[in-house]
């Protein structure tokens, strides 16, 4: 019985890599691609992959040649393979490589999409029992992560009428039942899209399905549960955002976004639970680093440029 180990987390989301007779016309939408190399070198323990891990194009949507042609084509980057070849990864997907943009349940080929995502990524497990998702759990030194699956149960972003869910019932209450029995110092939750934020564009919890929000953020106030921190990506920009319930405990929200696809600058001043100097609009990266004595854990947040040049850092200390 020793005290838990420092380790450290890389994090990131949004890798573009181009592929010319696919592409859009004009200026390429992927880039800087030695990006890989400055992660390599931080020489993480693990690195999370926090969705639109690759691309899928218009001619892969409906094959799975095309979806195993697109996998296979972003893996094989070649400054990508030291990362890949040194370190644990585990994913979660967004809408990219499950599918069409913006796709949700309705996808007819999801199960495909599934299957592909399991061959390239190597995850404890894969869906609830029975429930299909590629929604997973695992355990690092004393940290709990839940790998969150935000499309294969969810309901058109555009529906008017009717229950409308991004994680769907059975995946919700396992995730609050899940984080009622941790013990965990830091409850670290992997999902695509931003869940703090108070942006109403886009596919943010708040504008598409506030309702599923609010009660999300209700039962862990309730159950009052301790250091929870959701990990997002989509955005293409990177944000820490940071709310206190009334039972004085803090919810983080970690965006680290993009990779190597494009950049989105401006238009997102009116989140006002971000946390102020941690906006970054840059391709850049994430490192976690967790250390301490047993019940003095911290938790420090790092974020990196391309080039492996830290723009920002801060440190959580475990409630």
């Amino acid at each position: 019985r020793t005290e838990p180990p420092n380790f450290k987390v890389a994090l990131g989301s949004c890798a573009y890599v181009n592929e010319e007779r696919f592409d859009r016309p004009g200026n390429p939408y992927g880039g800087e691609y030695q990006i890989f190399t400055a992660i390599h070198q931080q020489d993480p323990d693990l690195m999370i992959w926090l969705g639109d891990n690759t691309y899928l194009r218009e001619p892969d949507w409906f094959t799975r040649t095309g979806f195993l042609h697109r996998y296979t084509h972003s893996r094989s980057l070649p400054e990508l393979q030291p990362l890949l070849a040194s370190t644990h990864h585990y994913a979660i997907w967004d809408d990219h490589d499950f599918g069409p943009n913006d796709s949700d349940g309705s996808f007819i080929h999801k199960d495909l999409a599934k299957e592909v995502f399991q061959l390239f990524w190597a995850n404890p497990s894969y869906g609830l029992p029975g429930k299909g998702g590629v929604t997973s759990y695992f355990q690092w030194g004393d940290v709990d992560f839940f790998l969150v699956d935000n499309r294969y149960f969810r309901t058109p972003d555009r529906q008017k009428k009717g229950e409308r869910t991004q994680l769907g019932k059975d995946q919700l209450e396992w995730l609050i039942q899940a984080l009622i029995a941790s013990n965990a110092p830091f409850k670290i939750v992997a999902t695509g899209g931003q869940v703090l934020t108070t942006y109403t564009n886009y596919e943010t919890f708040t504008n598409l399905y506030p309702e599923e929000r609010a009660y999300l953020l209700r039962r862990i106030e309730e159950e009052d549960i301790r250091n929870v921190v959701f990990l997002t990506g989509d955005r293409h920009h990177t944000e820490l955002s940071k709310q206190v319930n009334s039972k004085g405990r803090t919810v983080y929200d970690l965006t680290v976004s993009p990779l190597t696809s494009g950049v989105h600058v401006g238009g997102e001043e009116v989140n006002f639970l971000r946390e102020a100097g941690t906006l970054v609009q840059q391709r850049n990266f994430g490192i976690l680093e967790f250390a301490g004595a047993r019940k003095e854990r911290t938790m420090t947040i790092r974020i990196f440029d391309n080039s492996g040049k830290e723009l920002w850092n801060r440190m959580v200390k475990a409630e």
